[in-house]
Formats: C-alpha cells, sequence, structure tokens
C-alpha cells in the first residue's frame, strides 16, 4: 500500500507542478548556463547508495567544498537558488526518486556517506527503509539553514544540536510507521508551507498520540534553543565533524 502510495502521489504531483518547475529550470540554467539540476549521492534503504535528484540552488561544484550542511547565508547559494530553497521548490525533483522507488513520500530524509558512516548502531536503523522527501523532522527543522547561519563550523553545529533530534524524531516516526502517519506527515508539511506554527502544533499532537518522550516533545515544539546532545546510541556531544565518541 505505501509503495502504491507514493506511485500515485508523485506521479500526479510530477504533472500538476511541472507549469511551476519547468519555467524555474529555465532560470536557473540561464543565470549560468549550466544544467539545471543538482544529482547528490546519498546513501538509501540497505546502505546503497543512490542519485537524489534537485533541482540547483547552488553554484556550480559546490558539493566539491567538503561542507555538507548549508546555512542560510552560505555564499555557495545563488539568486534564483535563494529563491528556490524557500519555497522548497529544490525537494519537488525528489519526487521522481520516489516514482522510481529510490526514495518514498514520507521517510527518514537521506544523507551523504561522510554523516552515514558516522551513524550509531540505533541511527543506522534509519537505514533499513527507503529515505523520504519529508519526515517529522523535516517540518521541526525546516528551518535549518537559519539555525546554522553564522557558524564557523556548520557541520560540526549541525552534529551537536540537529542531527541527535532529527535522528530521534526520525527513529520515533520509524516505531509507529503506518499509511496513516505517512499521510499525516505528508499533510503537516503542506500546511507547513503555510503556517509553520500549525505545522509544529500537528507534530505536537502525532507526538502525544504516540506517546514520546517528553524531551523529545520539548524539542520539536521549538518554543526555545536548541540545546546540544549525543546523537542516539552516544554517549557523548560530538566534537568533531563527523565524529561520533562511543
Amino acid at each position: 500500500m505505501k509503495r502504491i502510495l507514493d506511485v500515485v502521489v508523485s506521479g500526479t504531483l510530477l504533472l500538476l507542478t511541472a507549469p511551476i518547475l519547468v519555467p524555474v529550470m529555465l532560470l536557473v540554467f540561464l543565470q549560468d548556463f549550466h544544467h539545471p539540476f543538482y544529482m547528490g549521492q546519498r546513501v538509501g534503504r540497505g546502505e546503497v547508495p543512490f542519485a537524489m535528484i534537485k533541482l540547483r540552488s547552488m553554484r556550480i561544484h559546490s558539493d566539491r567544498t567538503g561542507v555538507d550542511s548549508t546555512s542560510a547565508d552560505d555564499h555557495r547559494i545563488t539568486r534564483v537558488g535563494r529563491f528556490i530553497r524557500a519555497y522548497k521548490l529544490d525537494e519537488l525533483m525528489q519526487l521522481w526518486n520516489v516514482l522510481m522507488g529510490d526514495m518514498s513520500l514520507a521517510g527518514p530524509r537521506p544523507n551523504v556517506q561522510r554523516e552515514t558512516v558516522a551513524y550509531t548502531t540505533i541511527e543506522k536503523r534509519l537505514l533499513t527503509v527507503r529515505p523520504g522527501i519529508t519526515d517529522l523532522a523535516s517540518i521541526v527543522f525546516s528551518d535549518e539553514g537559519e539555525i546554522l547561519k553564522g557558524a564557523a563550523d556548520p557541520d560540526l553545529l549541525y552534529n551537536q544540536v540537529i542531527r541527535p533530534w532529527k535522528s530521534r524524531l526520525a527513529l520515533f516516526q520509524l516505531e509507529h510507521q503506518s499509511i496513516g502517519l505517512d499521510l499525516r506527515v505528508i499533510w503537516l508539511t503542506a500546511i507547513s508551507l503555510v503556517s509553520r506554527r500549525r505545522a509544529l502544533g500537528g507534530v505536537q499532537k502525532i507526538l502525544a498520540t504516540y506517546g514520546a518522550p517528553e524531551e523529545l516533545c520539548i524539542v520539536a515544539s521549538r518554543a526555545g534553543p536548541l540545546q546540544a546532545a549525543p546523537p542516539p546510541g552516544a554517549e557523548f556531544i560530538v566534537t568533531k565533524r563527523f565524529e561520533v565518541p562511543n
């Protein structure tokens, strides 16, 4: 049923959003006369790599800098790219990955291998299912770029204050996965484009329904500053990029 939902919805949305995507693709091409797509290598189900497609929002070869986390003030983002990121248009192209079977509509967000090799044993459970376009963590941390803005080392800050909670949210969703939950997450993702407050409220209801730990509910409310924490399954906060002390 989940695969049928993925195919029907992704195919329909690709057709419906084509009038938006095609003009934006042209704008991306015209800004530097390079192809409008970014094919990023990600780790999928069973730790098998796949090419995740996005509308390109950065300058060509930006991935060669070795920096994976992107802040809102990242100089690699183009002018058109800022528009693309503001409305999450870059993520829409991943509907093609869903249609092809590399991804699902709802599931843990895929990461680059430099990050997945640093996963703890518990986090590696996220690699047993198809990665998704959206999940609870995508809604809670939709402002990831703003969180990392101005950071001297965005990757390190990501691993200290975002990754621990994103992984916990993704694991929580995996533990309670169902078609019904997938549909609620997809709906809240759409709502978040209009009202982040309402979307976060919806996340809180889901967490309460399934009995999430209070600490996770507090973080997911985004009512206060994020606190550094160890990734799930680790004893210490990450102190170096892509290093998890156990």
